[in-house]
């Protein structure tokens, strides 16, 4: 994580105070989770924070006090501390924490009980993510008690806790040039991953193998972490949708299900593709994801300005139920099945979601009750699928245990659309024959 020009973070931060009015924003950073006794999870900032800061380090909070004469953006960090910093790494501290990271005013983390209620005095509203973390919350909610007990002195509380979510969220929708250059380098990252992985998949591998190959390559390119846990599935499963074991071994003839991303500076890629283990699609393989990549081009080809959310995936739904009906998979009148949701059988999911700095990214999906249209600077995966488990009832054996689902990163522009995860293949003989290259 690099230090960005300040000033992208100052108009997001200006932002965000005009719509404010006469409030606060309280906005901790994700707290040090420890995974077993002395060990802690690697970091990683909480994305609205990290939105608004750019602060990569842990125990650092940002406060936005609109119209503040000393100054609008406060930030409780570290202080520096040679000896600890010999074990942990280098520190910011205060001085750049405004130098660096354009704080107008930095104080010890330490010290935030005894500053924090004087910040909140006399403001109607507290913006914050109150829910996310519980112990934060608790904080929050003892300095505004702090605040009400001077009310003999004239000193008024704040009376209203509002959700930041209703005000930063939609900011953080709608991508800008720095965010999209980022998204485009971690997809870059990621279709590198993924044509390593079909270029080394072998029978007899073991899928960890092929997650070690996905990973290697995010991290080569300066990756910190994926953007989720590796899905790497073969054979069965690929129909468990978040599979993430990968303790299996890739078998001759079995299909195997790829979905992973890479993260840069935050920004998530997310990007699945499914294949022949040998490299080879079987007729009934191929016949099955024919059906997946009609669904999700048709998708792709309704994301455009003016549509809305919703009509990617209902583009899918219809391209998949006329297909799962020509291969004997479903039977029955179309719009019945459609009605009924008999397609949710083997077609359980949304055909995407919102991607940014979360791989589930924020944003409101509905706008009063009506489907968001979509406009440029939106980003979101299309990713339709098929899965049919073994034991499916009334199932020919022979569609038994395939999981297809293709998945591509996709930014809404005023043309139509962009797909930046277009470098990793899709069409059947494209695969086959990158995997022949070995």
């Amino acid at each position: 994580m690099g230090v960005m020009d300040p000033k992208l973070f100052a108009r997001r931060r200006r932002d965000v105070m005009q719509l404010m009015g006469d409030g606060v924003a309280v906005i901790p950073t994700s707290p040090i989770r420890t995974r077993n006794r002395d060990v802690e999870f690697p970091f990683r900032p909480d994305s609205d924070f990290y939105y608004l800061t750019h602060f990569p380090e842990p125990e650092a909070v940002a406060v936005l006090v609109p119209g503040r004469e000393q100054g609008e953006f406060i930030l409780f960090c570290r202080e520096r501390d040679p000896e600890k910093e010999i074990w942990e790494g280098h520190r910011a501290g205060l001085e750049g924490a405004r130098e660096l990271y354009g704080a107008d005013d930095a104080f010890p983390y330490e010290d935030i009980d005894e500053i924090m209620p004087g910040l909140l005095e006399d403001r109607e509203k507290v913006y914050s993510t109150m829910g996310r973390y519980q112990a934060f919350d608790h904080h929050l909610l003892s300095w505004v008690n702090e605040v009400k007990e001077k009310a003999r002195a004239g000193v008024s509380a704040p009376g209203e806790f509002v959700d930041l979510k209703y005000i930063l969220h939609e900011l953080r929708l709608l991508k800008g040039p720095e965010e999209i250059k980022l998204m485009r380098r971690a997809c870059k990252v990621s279709a590198a991953a993924h044509r390593r992985a079909m270029r080394n998949c072998r029978a007899g591998m073991m899928e960890y193998e092929v997650q070690a190959e996905l990973e290697y390559e995010f991290r080569k390119a300066g990756s910190s972490s994926p953007a989720y846990p590796s899905i790497v599935a073969s054979g069965a499963n690929a129909c468990i949708l978040h599979y993430t074991e990968n303790e299996s071994e890739l078998k001759d003839g079995d299909l195997l299900l790829i979905d992973a991303g890479a993260e840069m500076d935050c920004y998530a890629a997310d990007i699945t593709r499914t294949f022949p283990v040998n490299g080879k699609y079987t007729a009934e393989q191929r016949d099955l994801y024919e059906v997946v990549l009609a669904a999700q081009l048709a998708a792709i080809d309704a994301v455009r300005p003016g549509n809305h959310w919703n009509e990617p995936h209902e583009k899918a739904v219809d391209v998949l139920v006329d297909g799962m009906v020509h291969l004997g998979l479903l039977s029955g009148d179309k719009e019945e099945i459609l009605e009924e949701g008999h397609y949710k059988r083997f077609y359980m999911h949304r055909t995407g979601h919102w991607l940014g700095m979360d791989v589930h990214d924020v944003g409101d999906y509905k706008v009063e009750d009506t489907w968001r249209l979509l406009e440029p600077g939106v980003v979101m995966t299309v990713e339709p699928g098929l899965y049919i488990a073994a034991g499916s009832e009334d199932i020919d054996e022979r569609w038994w245990n395939m999981g297809i689902r293709i998945e591509d990163d996709v930014l809404v522009n005023k043309e139509g659309c962009e797909v930046l995860s277009k470098d990793v293949p899709k069409v059947v003989d494209e695969i086959e024959e990158l995997m022949a290259k070995g």
